[in-house]
């Protein structure tokens, strides 16, 4: 249904006028200051460079993009005050806001538009190479209309087109330079509704209005201050004092979730994260021993129990993962249950008899081997997890060593030196499986030196065309086969262990009233939110 809806959308010409969403002026007010708990700090705010949780939730206040969305998954305007697909699918005609200035006060018009996809996200961005793959070029008639031209029909494309996924920067600014080593990576310039101010390393980043924005009237907010607290009980203080009004993406402690939202003055919401279908994992070195071998792999996949995890480590809050696609595309028909199952009773002596067969008899203290096992360095729930990794592998006679990096380490290590043997990972399935999940299994993803793609550099000739023949087929029913079969040898092969979708929970004081208007939550501009004094 979803893919039905995402076609129709992208078939009809958008009219601002119709689509824009309801905006109750007369209950907004001007003025205040929100105060935002982010974790960790990012590592940089280059939005078109690295797509790093932490730095989607405060460059997306800054930089804009040509779409946004609703809760039903349907674009609306954003830079795009307009668009229009061709017949054939092959073009996409974007009519473009009038009006809209850069921060520095240097128009922003359609040579923007194509010198950021074509020369930017195209080229640097993590998902950019899949998400910009079939566009050939992108004619500019006028300064306000960007015609992109596609080799096939795309009809992916029109989900991948918000401030936080595709990024509009100025070309005056970047054409020319290194975009990866720019001076404007740390202090960006954009048309969002507030411009950057400063960045105090290992404090907090301010956010001030930007009087000049293009959507007359708004933002609401004064000012956006994030800040970046270590300790996570001294974060939960700040909620719970007033100090700080706002914390996703596991900035609370799903610990302290149940107790702060109890408060008469804290509200606690999953709503937010339907664009982002997060998936829990543990994911392989597949190239390195001992888990190039395939059935040490299912070894582990058998061993972990996703539901103590659940229980245990996230405190509920989330739901048991079968592979790669998120069942929240089960409405779409892309999702498959139909897959090997490692979600069993009895996976400790599975795992145990796996690992006989591979060959890793048990030595002295009952240690088959021992490997190093690296924690996502963004909070302590997956210090826990690591922790509950490695006692189980000790069951199984794995002696796992854990290691906690900082943010910038940890990535490098990942992506770039492929140092690691077993990582646990959090991946966004995103709106279509070709911007979300393609990235992870596909040969031409293993890219050394960008984040958040094909990290185990596992991948296979028939799982590649799979997903290379799904990404333009257009009938809802062969695209869903595709992907099936595409599952099942994904799952079979292990070269990651699903562990639980995750619901990542915002927490925000009450006083702050529309901060969570769009499927996109706080991956969006806060244009719209105020402070109900």
């Amino acid at each position: 249904m979803m893919f039905a809806r995402l076609v129709r959308a992208s078939l009809l010409t958008a009219v601002a006028g119709l689509l824009l969403l309801p905006d109750a002026a007369s209950a907004q007010k001007h003025g205040g200051t929100l105060v935002m708990l982010v974790q960790p700090e990012p590592p940089t705010l280059a939005a078109y460079l690295s797509t790093s949780g932490p730095i989607g939730q405060v460059a997306t206040k800054v930089y804009e993009g040509l779409l946004e969305y609703d809760f039903n998954l349907k674009p609306i305007p954003g830079l795009a005050e307009s668009w229009k697909v061709g017949g054939d699918g092959k073009t996409i005609t974007f009519k473009l806001q009038k009006g809209i200035r850069f921060h520095d006060g240097k128009p922003f018009t359609s040579a923007d538009v194509k010198f950021s996809v074509l020369e930017v996200l195209r080229k640097v961005h993590p998902r950019g190479a899949l998400t910009f793959r079939d566009v050939t070029d992108i004619d500019t008639p006028d300064e306000h209309t960007a015609v992109f031209k596609l080799q096939n029909p795309a009809p992916y494309l029109m989900m991948a087109l918000s401030g936080y996924e595709s990024p509009i920067v100025p070309r005056h600014l970047f054409e020319g330079t290194d975009v990866k080593s720019s001076k404007y990576a740390n202090a960006p310039i954009g048309t969002g509704p507030f411009k950057f101010v400063e960045w105090q390393r290992g404090q907090y980043m301010r956010l001030d209005r930007n009087p000049d924005y293009w959507r007359k009237g708004r933002p609401y907010l004064d000012r956006i201050v994030a800040r970046f607290v270590a300790d996570s009980a001294t974060r939960t203080a700040a909620i719970e004092k007033g100090e700080a009004h706002l914390g996703g993406f596991g900035a609370i402690p799903y610990s302290d979730v149940r107790t702060l939202e109890k408060l008469p003055h804290i509200a606690a919401t999953t709503r937010g994260y339907e664009m982002s279908s997060p998936i829990v994992e543990l994911d392989f070195n597949t190239r390195r021993a001992p888990f190039d071998n395939l059935k040490v792999r299912q070894a582990v996949s058998y061993a972990i129990s996703r539901q103590f995890v659940i229980d245990n480590v996230w405190f509920g809050f989330g739901k048991p993962a079968t592979g790669p696609i998120s069942s929240n595309f089960a409405v779409t028909g892309l999702y498959t249950p139909e897959v090997k199952s490692y979600h069993v009773p009895n996976g400790i002596e599975v795992a145990n008899k796996l690992l006989d067969e591979a060959g890793f008899k048990r030595g002295p203290g009952g240690v088959r081997f021992e490997i190093v096992h690296d924690l996502t360095p963004y909070g302590e729930e997956w210090q826990r997890f690591g922790e509950y990794v490695q006692q189980v592998l000790a069951e199984i006679g794995i002696k796992a060593t854990l290691r906690y990096e900082d943010v910038p380490t940890w990535l490098r290590r990942l992506y770039t030196d492929y140092d690691f043997q077993l990582t646990n990972n959090w991946i966004q399935g995103l709106a279509d499986p070709v911007i979300g999940v393609h990235r992870l299994y596909h040969s031409n993803q293993i890219r050394p030196g960008t984040v958040f793609v094909n990290l185990t550099r596992w991948s296979s000739p028939r799982t590649d065309q799979l997903m290379d023949q799904a990404t333009v087929e257009q009938n809802p029913k062969k695209r869903a086969a595709l992907y099936k079969e595409f599952q099942q040898l994904v799952v079979e092969a292990a070269p990651i262990v699903w562990v639980h979708e995750l619901h990542f929970v915002t927490v925000y004081h009450k006083q702050f009233k529309d901060l969570i208007v769009s499927p996109l939550g706080i991956y969006t501009t806060f244009d719209r939110a105020y402070l109900d004094k």
